[in-house]
Parts: structure tokens; sequence; C-alpha cells
């Protein structure tokens, strides 16, 4: 039970790795609140399993590219809660397309949800650890792809690069309110966002070659990493980037 007693929001709850995240978080011990938009269904869910761990749930739909979202996101979680303890950034888009022929609005949108919502996000969260005075563990979502390029993620290797950057940043000016910042940089994991990608038998395959491990990855797999960084046993850890992907990044021969 690393998170006992402690209230964790997780942003792009409802499905994926921030479903499997907010469902970790409360099997060991934390009440959640997720935030999400689309498919109430899937939302409820989250909550269904959450509150068979015994725990308190809580979810509140809006678009985390509207700043206000984040305000709204962080206040009803405190007043159903009581707090922040634990902030998952995780809400993400990556429609791919080819570089010379993208439309503008692509960009813009991959931008906003990927960056700025992570920003506004992880603002709102801080202020809120900083008026609480006890501290506090902000994770955010980065990728593989901070690292490394892709040929249909132009639009979206840059925010995974802002969002690392914006953890150390973070870690730098929160750390005297003992408020832990780190990144987690997941290597191809089979979520909504890939899915139609990875349908392509020959590609499939060839990530999985490129794995060490011999698999992709699966939402599951950043349970652990998060629930390490989001407890005290990561007290002494902040500005961190951990890769989760299966050993992916490494293996360039």
């Amino acid at each position: 039970m690393l998170l006992e007693g402690k209230t964790v929001l997780v942003t792009g709850g409802s499905a994926g790795i921030g479903q499997a995240i907010a469902i970790g978080a409360a099997r060991q011990g934390a009440d959640v609140a997720i935030n999400f938009v689309g498919d109430d269904s899937k939302a409820q869910e989250t909550l269904v399993q959450v509150r068979q761990a015994g725990r308190k749930a809580l979810a509140v739909k809006g678009d985390v590219a509207i700043p206000e979202t984040a305000d709204r996101f962080i206040a009803e979680a405190t007043d159903a809660l009581g707090g922040v303890d634990v902030f998952v950034s995780n809400a993400g888009i990556c429609p791919f397309h080819a570089f010379l022929d993208m439309p503008p609005e692509t960009v813009d949108r991959t931008v906003q949800v990927n960056l700025l919502g992570a920003y506004y996000m992880v603002q709102a969260a801080a202020r809120q650890m900083v008026s609480q005075k006890r501290g506090g563990s902000i994770i955010a979502m980065s990728s593989i792809s901070a690292l490394v390029g892709g040929e249909f993620q132009t639009h979206y290797t840059p925010t995974k690069a802002g969002v690392l950057s914006l953890m150390q940043s973070a870690a730098i000016a929160l750390g005297k309110h003992g408020i832990r910042c780190n990144a987690l940089l997941p290597g191809t994991i089979e979520t909504d966002i890939n899915r139609e990608d990875l349908s392509d038998p020959r590609k499939r395959e060839y990530m999985e070659s490129r794995t060490p491990l011999g698999r992709l990855g699966e939402p599951e797999d950043l349970v652990g990493p998060a629930m390490f960084l989001a407890s005290d046993m990561a007290r002494y850890v902040t500005g961190a980037a951990l890769l989760v992907d299966g050993g992916m990044y490494v293996n360039l021969q």
C-alpha cells in the first residue's frame, strides 16, 4: 500500500495508460480523481474499478487544452477528496501524419493538448500542493519520442520533448516546496493512440524486433514506475526521466 491515505489525480484517466495508473493507485491505497474527454462510459469503468479497490473516485470531464479545465479539475478534486498529493499529467494525442502536408490545425491541436494542456494542469496542481504545505509528487507522461524522431510524428515529438523539459524546470521551481517532478518516457505501448498504426503486421513485427524484451508494452507496464515515483520510495528523486520502453531506446544496432 505505497499510497495509503494519498489522493491521486490523473488526466486522460478513462483509457490506456491513464486508466491503468488510476486503478493501480487505488490498489495502492489512494483515493483517485480522473480528468477525461470523450466517452463517459470508459470513465465510469475506471471509477468502478477504483471503488472496487475500496477507494473514493471522481471523474471530471473537460478538455485539457482549455486553461480553465485545469482549475476546475483541481478544485473539484480537492473539494471531493481533500487535496492533491500526487498529480499525473497523462492526457495526450498523436494523430499520425506526413510532414510536408501536415495541416496547421493538426499541429496546433497536438501542441495545445500535449504541451499546453500539461503545462496548465501541472501549474494548477502545483498551486494546490503549495497551498497545502505538505509537498507532493508530480509525474508527467513524456515519451521515448522526446529522445528520438518519427517520420509521421513531427508535430508530436516536440511536444513530448517539451513535457520532459517542463518536468526538469518544474523540479527546480518547486523543490523548495517539497514537490518532486519527474517524467516517464514510455516506448511503444499499445493504446488507442497507436492501435491503427500497429495494425500493420510488418510494422508491429519491426517494432517488436527493436525491443530487447521482445514485446510491445501494455498500459499496465507503466503502473509500477508511476507508483514508485508517486510514493515516498522516491522521496529523493526529482527532475528525473525514466524510460519504460522494454529497452528499445538503447537498441541501436
